[in-house]
């Protein structure tokens, strides 16, 4: 199951409480203080993971706790810390605080781990507290509280290129072509139901394509699928937009204005990104070269003819997203 927001609790582990103890050996009968410290209280810790892409596993308004810090023993023995809580989502999640709703933090990086609350200090031992006026204390401290924070988890794919269009658009279908992803693929709207991952082996490089659910006009505004899937375009360095060859020239021309509307309106700057623009299904009209050209003078840019069945344009339309992804990270490193 695909789950992409969440929310959870989450506290960290009390201190362990520090010790009052005093040395009491044979011969010694009046030995110092020797109360040991408790130890800190586990952290939790949020870690991203390139081998998960839904927040499923994580219960949503379960409350994670690490565990606390053991109390100091006598004979200055320490107690152990708690144990640190790890949560383990995948590479794209936001996490915001669940009452501000401010982000907090930003897991865009893989093996990247976060202090979301730190675990509190242990108590100190009586031996801490002994001195020139005071050489047999009877008093320790306890250990500090844990913190506890609500997060809200919104999980944003990462990918290199991210596939738009209308339903049916043949998104799904070129995803399977070209990678071992295996999208559902029909022929009825909203085939795709949420969005696939797909890595492209090219010269020794991988691309990873991302299948954005169709979208439909009022996208941005919730209609369809809505405004939930568009912020899983927010991620990708470049677009590949694929209109639909059977609806003929004109409808062409609406359907590809649509969808260049709602990325515009979505807020995260879509329309900016380079996109590589194609006519699909290719192979289910006599002249796609027509939907093509009116395209082309809509747009300014040239336009693939695509048949993810026959394989008419794959290449070349992998080759250019290929070119303006390294243009893109060229662009991010100057």
């Amino acid at each position: 199951m695909f789950i992409d927001e969440t929310e959870i609790t989450v506290s960290s582990g009390p201190g362990g409480a520090g010790m009052v103890s005093f040395r009491r050996e044979k011969y010694i009968p009046r030995g110092g203080p020797d109360g040991g410290n408790g130890g800190k209280g586990g952290d939790v810790i949020l870690r991203a993971v390139s081998n998960r892409n839904t927040l499923a596993g994580i219960q949503h308004g379960r409350h994670y706790r690490a565990q606390k810090g053991a109390p100091g023993g006598s004979s200055l023995k320490h107690g152990r810390a708690g144990e640190d809580l790890i949560i383990d989502v995948p590479v794209g999640t936001l996490v915001r605080d669940a009452q501000r709703g401010h982000v907090l933090r930003d897991l865009d990086e893989a093996d990247l781990e976060v202090v979301m609350v730190a675990g509190g200090a242990g108590g100190r031992g009586n031996k801490h507290f002994a001195g020139p006026t005071n050489q047999v204390p009877r008093r320790a401290s306890q250990g500090q509280l844990g913190e506890t924070r609500g997060l809200k988890l919104e999980l944003r794919l990462v990918a290199d290129a991210g596939l738009v269009g209308l339903p049916n658009a043949g998104k799904s279908t070129f995803l399977r072509r070209v990678s071992a992803a295996r999208p559902k693929v029909a022929d009825y709207p909203f085939t795709t139901l949420e969005p696939v991952l797909g890595l492209v082996s090219r010269n020794d490089d991988g691309l990873v394509i991302a299948d954005i659910p169709g979208l439909v006009e009022g996208a941005h505004e919730g209609a369809g699928l809505g405004d939930r899937f568009l912020r899983h375009v927010q991620r990708t360095r470049v677009l590949l937009h694929l209109v639909d060859a059977m609806v003929g020239p004109e409808q062409a021309l609406v359907d590809w204005q649509t969808i260049r509307t709602e990325l515009a309106q979505s807020g995260y700057g879509l329309n900016e990104r380079p996109c590589v623009l194609a006519v699909s299904r290719a192979d289910t009209v006599e002249d796609p070269s027509a939907v093509a050209k009116a395209l082309e003078t809509a747009s300014g840019s040239r336009v693939h003819i695509l048949s993810s069945q026959t394989g008419e344009g794959v290449s070349e339309i992998l080759d250019d997203l290929s070119l303006l992804l390294i243009q893109s990270r060229e662009d991010g490193k100057s």
